[in-house]
């Protein structure tokens, strides 16, 4: 994705199912789940950089001591600072009593992180705050174990607002307005509710308060308190919890939007959001990794019996596409092929686009992340090439000559490296302009691979969200090599409205594809359309977000898609390069066809999956509209 932009964060949970000896014999370290931890966290920092986080918890710890160990940082690079953290006591014990370090009982009973559980997370900031209190995992203590709180998720809910009220309306004051501690807060009522109503029951029975409180340990009811806690949840989550007795939880949201899974045998329970890192970190196959089920948890007890829950009534499912497209690791089996598919998918439009002239047609990929795509889209073309092949072969029939036939089969489509991305780019410079001149150099190309002024040159994206990226750089580099024409091919469609589930896209001004239908309202007269929905969209502000219809479709009901990429075309081009410029994007037909099992499609379609959903582009499209800077939800 030439265009950057932040998104889902990653989950760890770890769970070891026997005592810290049992490794240190087996494995040779009673840091069997740390080393695991480092590695999970690790194999998902794609997933966020803004920060990183790491609690452990030692189960039945004695009165007195510390249980909980958190470490989080927001610095460049968050994994490596909180592991020199959590790993300096390890160090200076290594360096003066190193036997000690080999002992599993000494490092329980002394030393942080030498516990059973442990919670990561590595955050990108969607509520658009980055100081340290937004790191997750947080935490809400309390001296009863069993009320102790610690939370880390992938997560984004679009009604906040009603969460928060509600919380106000019990008597509650959170300490903040966002989701992270709203969510804290509103899991933490009902983990104290659950305590209280078992603290009745046993005090009724005759127990004494310490009986009560081993008692209320064994009989936590966790679904039951996930259950009524996320009854007005709205929005995608995949939520990861431990309580300070040892019971651990992660749930999902029913509309499977944010992904997760797991892998458990009889030594350790691992969960995290993407398969392929499970896969290698446990050195294991992917029939061994299961999903967690939409709106169901996966509920780890104290005593290290595992089960995954209903929670809540499982709805359509909609799981992220964009996943599938960019987000996720392409280690995976399943979105390799699915990401190949959208490349190859493309395969015969683009030879239409060039009439079939591959003599004069480049094929390349920028950036990185899309050359699985451009895989696809070159077996595509050869494909569609080879049934070309076919037909003149057999026009010609038995009368070919062998040189003619060697004429056919010659015909390969250019494939070649264009764009290396030589640098990455630091945003210290103040002034923009200068700003842009640098980024312009921050990839390196191939010169002579292009015939000046005869080629066309066709480059994959991932996906093209705001197109700055490439207005301000990427066409400008390329055209260093004076190619006729530059087509520019996204394996995504046109990106038309917010995201609300936990990617950062929530303003519609930045959507190259709502910008070019907004000028093409206006280019034919049509800008009534604009104040008639920015109309509907006022007079349906204060309604539930369940009555609230998605009016800013009507917005790209006059055009056809080809007519909103032309016009995209026209605005994103430079005028100070010469070559032609084309963007072709991938079809929802095709997305759907490519990625059969993750249809969540709202920021191509508009169909948001969530009453939510329709509330946060109704505000959207009337932030653009008053010049309104804020954010949606």
């Amino acid at each position: 994705m030439s265009d950057q932009i932040k998104h889902e964060c990653g989950i760890v949970l770890i769970r070891l199912l026997k005592p810290l000896e049992y490794y240190q014999e087996k494995y040779g370290t009673w840091m069997y789940g740390l080393n695991k931890l480092y590695l999970l966290m690790e194999k998902q920092h794609n997933r966020g950089q803004d920060g990183a986080g790491a609690v452990n918890l030692k189960i039945d710890q004695e009165a007195g001591k510390k249980y909980f160990f958190r470490q989080r940082s927001n610095k460049t690079n968050p994994i490596k600072d909180i592991f020199e953290k959590i790993n300096e006591p390890l160090v200076k014990l290594q360096d003066h009593e190193p036997e000690l370090l080999k002992d599993p009982k000494y490092a329980k009973e002394n030393l942080p992180f030498a516990g059973e559980l442990y919670l990561g997370h590595l955050r990108y900031g969607t509520f658009g705050n980055h100081s340290i209190e937004y790191v997750h995992p947080v935490m809400r203590e309390n001296n009863w174990r069993s009320r102790n709180l610690v939370m880390a998720g992938n997560f984004n809910l679009t009604n906040v607002d009603e969460i928060f009220k509600s919380l106000f309306d019990l008597g509650q004051h959170p300490k903040d307005y966002t989701d992270t501690v709203t969510i804290l807060e509103n899991v933490g009522h009902f983990l104290d509710e659950e305590n209280q109503m078992l603290f009745r029951k046993h005090k009724n029975e005759g127990l004494s308060n310490r009986d009560i409180s081993f008692a209320i340990e064994q009989e936590l009811d966790v679904r039951e308190i996930l259950e009524r806690s996320s009854r007005r949840w709205d929005g995608g989550y995949a939520l990861a919890g431990l309580i300070g007795h040892g019971d651990a939880f992660v749930t999902r949201d029913p509309w499977g939007i944010r992904p997760a899974c797991y892998y458990k045998d009889d030594e350790i329970v691992v969960v995290a959001s993407e398969r392929p890192v499970i896969q290698t970190a446990m050195n294991v196959r992917s029939v061994q990794v299961q999903e967690l089920k939409p709106g169901h948890a996966l509920i780890i007890k104290k005593d290290g019996t595992v089960t995954e829950e209903l929670v809540r009534v499982p709805q359509k499912r909609t799981s992220c596409s964009f996943e599938r497209i960019y987000f996720s690791r392409g280690s995976d089996k399943k979105i390799y092929l699915e990401r190949k598919d959208l490349g190859r998918l493309l395969a015969k439009t683009l030879l239409e686009k060039v009439n079939y002239d591959v003599e004069n047609t480049v094929f390349s990929y920028i950036p990185n992340t899309a050359e699985t795509a451009f895989y696809g889209m070159m077996d595509g073309v050869r494909q569609e090439l080879d049934q070309v092949k076919k037909r003149k072969i057999l026009d010609k029939g038995k009368d070919i000559t062998p040189e003619e036939l060697d004429e056919i089969l010659a015909v390969e489509p250019r494939v070649e490296k264009i764009a290396i991305k030589d640098v990455k780019m630091r945003t210290f410079i103040a002034d923009d302009d200068s700003r842009d001149d640098m980024v312009a150099h921050v990839y390196d190309v191939t010169y002579g691979i292009v015939k000046n002024g005869v080629d066309t040159l066709v480059i994959i994206d991932d996906s093209i969200v705001r197109g700055t990226t490439l207005k301000k750089s990427i066409l400008r580099i390329l055209d260093r090599l004076h190619p006729k024409k530059i087509i520019v091919v996204s394996s995504a469609p046109q990106i038309r409205y917010p995201d609300c589930y936990g990617i950062d896209m929530a303003k519609l001004k930045d959507f190259c594809a709502f910008s070019a239908a907004i000028e093409l309202l206006k280019d034919s007269g049509q800008e009534k359309v604009i104040d008639d929905v920015y109309k509907k969209c006022k007079e349906q502000q204060n309604l539930p977000k369940e009555e609230i219809v998605n009016y800013v479709k009507e917005i790209y009901r006059p055009f056809t898609p080809e007519q909103i990429s032309a016009k995209i075309s026209e605005m994103l081009r430079p005028e100070d390069i010469d070559a032609e410029v084309e963007l072709v994007y991938q079809t929802i037909e095709n997305l759907h066809t490519a990625c059969p099992d993750d249809k969540g499609d709202w920021y191509f379609t508009g169909d948001y999956p969530t009453p939510g959903g329709n509330k946060v582009v109704n505000t959207s499209y009337i932030n653009f509209v008053e010049g309104n800077g804020g954010r949606a939800y």
